[in-house]
């Protein structure tokens, strides 16, 4: 394939120049390279392309034929490369990135206006999506996902503090049920489950207990793959809820809410930015990272 690149390109400028001594000018080589690098491609397609005499050098019909359909193909290669150098160089093209709904909210959404207007010749394809997602087989440049969710081969880079999971109901709900003291209490009670798309299973809620992880699989009569649905049922009396404590804050806040079960949710190692390479990596991607990284590392939890 690269002798008959270079066959190629070599036809095309003796063709332009009528001269092989000129085209080997243009091409830094010498013109016994050029006369090889024709002849060669010609002896591979089977076909005489140049005639050539003492003084001149003239397209065959075949020739004439071949260049003019050759010509633009060329081109098209050569503006393919270039496009390249122009995102190589510069922040530009399309970003594809995947992102949780919770993240997407509290993290991206905020930045989207100023990011994009600090890089015009960017454009942001976000997918929200609170399943993991494997960012090379989707065609993704960047996602964000819990640390312990990440391949060991991606490059991760933090964002924001730690995070809690909060258990939580509405006062009407305890009212009728009571509160539980400890996880073991919940299979009793009324929750409100998730269920991941990509996987397909109902989430184990995960809790702390003297120094050792559990996890319970609870029962209720509500399934959701969204985590504001999920809050909205328990606002709403239906169940507990088992969700990020940065999503039901407001509503904690408010008293609308009501936490249970705090002390075996201990924090731990919240969203992560990740790509799968640091070696050429696009200035696209840099450029999202590093404008994320300011505004968010210093996020309260």
């Amino acid at each position: 394939m690269r002798d008959d690149l270079s066959g190629l390109t070599a036809l095309l400028i003796v063709a332009e120049k009528r001269s092989f001594t000129a085209a080997a000018a243009a091409l830094r080589v010498t013109p016994s390279a050029v006369s090889q690098s024709v002849r060669a491609l010609e002896e591979r397609l089977g076909v005489r392309l140049l005639q050539r005499t003492t003084r001149s050098v003239g397209l065959t019909e075949a020739g004439e034929r071949f260049v003019s359909r050759l010509k633009p193909a060329l081109d098209d290669v050569q503006a393919a490369f270039e496009s390249l150098n122009e995102l190589r160089d510069r922040p530009a093209g399309l970003l594809r990135l995947t992102v949780p709904r919770v993240v997407y909210e509290q993290v991206v959404d905020p930045i989207v206006p100023a990011f994009l207007a600090a890089y015009p010749e960017i454009r942001l394809d976000v997918s929200i999506n609170d399943a993991f997602v494997n960012i090379v087989e989707e065609g993704f440049d960047v996602g964000i996902r819990l640390g312990e969710m990440l391949d060991r081969e991606m490059v991760a880079m933090k964002i924001g503090g730690d995070q809690r999971m909060a258990v939580v109901g509405s006062h009407a709900y305890f009212a009728v049920r009571g509160k539980p003291k400890h996880p073991r209490e919940l299979l009793t009670h009324d929750c409100i489950n998730y269920r991941s798309i990509s996987r397909g299973a109902v989430y184990r809620w995960e809790f702390t207990v003297n120094g050792e992880d559990i996890d319970i699989g609870v029962e209720g009569r509500f399934v959701a793959n969204d985590v504001r649905a999920m809050v909205n049922a328990a606002l709403e009396g239906v169940g507990l809820a088992y969700v990020f404590e940065s999503v039901v804050r407001e509503h904690l806040d408010a008293k609308r809410l009501v936490r249970v079960l705090d002390g075996f949710c201990p924090p731990f190692p919240g969203f992560f930015l990740y790509y799968p390479s640091r070696s050429n990596l696009s200035p696209k991607v840099q450029a999202f990272a590093s404008f994320m990284k300011p505004r968010v590392q210093k996020k309260p939890k």
